[in-house]
């Protein structure tokens, strides 16, 4: 049988200048879509990854229905009650999108479907239905559709006494409404048509889509801007924010044809948020220095930042991440030495007590709390080796009850039959880095013990460790799975991520590689078993690592991976790229265009021995460009020495968040794990 020939894409030499630098990027003529030449070569690519991963299509069918059996197909989400209704989120057998559904009162009311995502889907694609919202008097419901995949909803209106759409249609938004409380006057987000930054904030009347207002322009294009109703139901909030400041803007519910009023003026460096009872203003805020981030206080007559005072103060070594407000309690979420902490405080007399959590490694998250009025709080736990379990408190009692557990069916699972541990590398710096580790128990730990490396380390997005029934798939193989909890994050507070951005970004690189040599030398796996894998800005860390350590892996995954990091960033065009600059840099400021450059993974591909790699991408990402990783699996292809796979598949119909139907995603799952399980030789034959 003759063995599939990798495509090679045509050099076309464009030269960028730029500083008195010049780079010669031979493959610029793919950013071109429309371009038949461009579509063909992309459609080679397919066809070849195709072509070498043919002997894994029954391995990989096999896998998704083995990962599908253990999701319980007629799924229900746990209702939550909503101004007289409860709302409840429901799959039905054999269907891959949601129905959206309510009962008026209580739970044994009859039934009314909002919207059934799998009638709604037909004839698509792709489809994704988001920022259901509801009017205040329970009878119409505002909400976005997608179907290319490229995050520009188009908003309409659903008179849910009738069962009527509207003729309202409003294109180009991030999907998101809110509406006031005459229960005709819609607020949302447009996008750029070019950039897709959300730029704008207009107001909309239910039946006229012919005069809707602009209310808010963000010039600034380091900003994105959004709206939303406070939990109080009392003000409407128009937020500005950028990677480093925050700006906000209100407006009474009951008046929404008054001018929105400047909150706290922006000040560089100055992040926060509100959130309203009674008559003052609660402000989560980094002000002053808080770098981990304290809760103030401000009456409603007067918000400006020097009127703040200090409610819950700033501490050291407890990153505050979010607060909750009821109308006898507050709830603030923490972070402490990378664990979640979940502290109840009553609003009369201060008295507080935190939830009892004893894993060595866990996940705790306030969950969906939409009601004001009661002793109830909702959260979330799972570990690496626990399933999900919504859980509500009562605040008063302590008492608890678990609503739901996430069910792994097919009668195989049992969680002591996996372990979990967290460990922790020494950098190169001589920094402590936290690793989250599962197995089997039955797993032998050695140097022939194939582990997946996984990691995201940007933007101060922190993963945590966190349980998937897909993973056992994986696990049950005989792998490992880490979650190296590298700076960029914010796993050990606000300064692990301060400490992984702009100038100091390598750290998250020599983080992971790092993490690496540590599971090397402490004998947990070898370089011939060891896998990387990250998307996104975790898809720029693969890049680097591999440019930077490219024998430390038998195999790396990158999915949608933003790799040609200079060029990007240095073109105000494409979308997101302003608001980037307070996370990697302006690089039209020669200091960060020269550390940018260092590490770029498309600028820094050399002629090495890379590891096998599985780079994916959708032809509609709207967050990483289709021809960023094209480019960089062109260059690799002309640069890498050996003979290790090279693989790049392309999802011609999706963007960044892959296909669109609840278990379609399951398929691009399969096709990584059995890349994976391919070069460790455990596909049967």
């Amino acid at each position: 049988m003759t063995k599939p020939i990798a495509p090679i894409a045509n050099k076309n030499s464009k030269k960028i200048i730029t500083h008195d630098d010049v780079r010669i990027d031979n493959y610029y003529w793919l950013n071109d879509r429309e371009n038949s030449e461009v579509i063909n070569y992309l459609e080679k690519e397919k066809e070849y990854y195709d072509a070498m991963t043919a002997h894994t299509n029954v391995f990989q069918e096999s896998l998704f229905h083995e990962m599908k059996s253990r999701i319980k197909e007629d799924d229900t989400s746990v209702p939550y009650k909503l101004n007289g209704y409860w709302y409840i989120t429901r799959f039905e057998k054999g269907k891959e999108y949601p129905i959206y559904s309510r009962h008026k009162e209580n739970l044994s009311a009859p039934e009314e479907i909002l919207f059934d995502g799998n009638e709604m889907a037909k004839g698509h694609d792709y489809f994704n239905i988001g920022g259901v919202s509801i009017s205040p008097d329970n009878n119409y419901a505002a909400f976005g559709i997608d179907t290319v995949s490229r995050r520009q909803y188009t908003i309409k209106i659903k008179n849910l006494v009738t069962g009527e759409v509207l003729s309202d249609k409003i294109e180009n938004t991030t999907g998101s409404t809110v509406w006031a409380n005459d229960n005709k006057t819609l607020f949302y987000s447009k996008k750029d048509a070019t950039t897709l930054r959300a730029d704008k904030i207009y107001k909309h009347i239910k039946g006229n889509s012919e005069n809707d207002v602009l209310v808010f322009h963000e010039e600034d294009e380091t900003y994105n801007t959004f709206v939303y109703k406070t939990k109080s139901k009392k003000y409407i909030v128009i937020g500005s924010v950028s990677t480093l400041t925050t700006e906000y803007r209100t407006v009474n519910a009951d008046t929404p044809n008054d001018e929105f009023k400047v909150f706290a003026e922006r000040k560089r460096g100055v992040e926060y948020s509100i959130l309203h009872f009674e008559d003052s203003f609660y402000i989560l805020t980094n002000k002053d220095g808080a770098l981990n981030f304290k809760l103030m206080r401000a009456k409603e007559s007067n918000t400006k930042m020097d009127s703040w005072e200090e409610f819950v103060l700033h501490r050291e070594n407890v990153l505050l991440e979010d607060v909750d407000i009821f109308k006898d309690y507050y709830v603030l979420s923490e972070r402490e030495n990378g664990l979640n902490k979940i502290k109840v405080i009553k609003w009369n007399n201060n008295q507080s007590y935190y939830l009892p959590f004893n894993n060595e490694t866990y996940t705790a998250d306030v969950g969906n709390n939409p009601d004001f009025d009661t002793e109830t709080l909702r959260f979330v736990y799972n570990s690496m080796t626990t399933p999900n379990s919504v859980i509500d408190f009562n605040m008063k009692t302590r008492e608890k009850e678990i609503k739901k557990e996430q069910e792994v069916l097919g009668g195989a699972f049992d969680k002591e039959n996996y372990v979990s541990e967290r460990l922790w590398a020494d950098a190169r710096d001589g920094v402590k880095v936290p690793i989250s580790i599962v197995y089997r128990k039955d797993t032998k730990i050695n140097e022939s013990t194939p582990i997946l490396q996984y990691a995201y380390g940007s933007y101060g997005s922190t993963v945590d460790p966190y349980f998937s029934s897909i993973r056992l798939s994986l696990l049950d193989r005989g792998f490992a799975f880490a979650i190296t909890h590298i700076r960029g994050g914010e796993y050990l507070g606000r300064a692990w991520y301060e400490d992984g951005k702009l100038l100091k970004k390598k750290n998250t690189f020599t983080d992971f590689i790092d993490c690496s040599k540590f599971l090397i030398e402490q004998k947990y796996t070898s370089s011939e078993h060891l896998y990387a894998m990250g998307g996104s800005a975790g898809g720029l860390l693969m890049g680097a690592v591999v440019n930077m350590e490219p024998e430390l892996y038998n195999g790396v995954i990158a999915s949608v991976p933003f790799v040609d990091v200079v060029t990007t960033m240095l073109d105000d065009t494409i979308p997101l790229t302003t608001g980037e600059y307070d996370e990697w840099g302006n690089p039209n400021d020669k200091t960060y265009y020269d550390y940018m450059k260092s590490y770029s993974p498309y600028d820094n591909v050399r002629k090495l021995n890379y590891p096998n790699l599985l780079i994916t991408t959708g032809l509609h990402d709207s967050q990483v460009q289709y021809f960023e990783p094209a480019k960089w699996v062109a260059k690799l292809r002309d640069y890498k020495k050996n003979n290790n796979l090279l693989l790049f598949d392309i999802n011609m119909d999706a963007g960044h968040g892959g296909a669109s139907g609840r278990f379609e995603s399951l398929k691009e799952i399969a096709k990584e794990y059995s890349f994976l399980l391919d070069l460790e030789r455990k596909i049967p034959s």
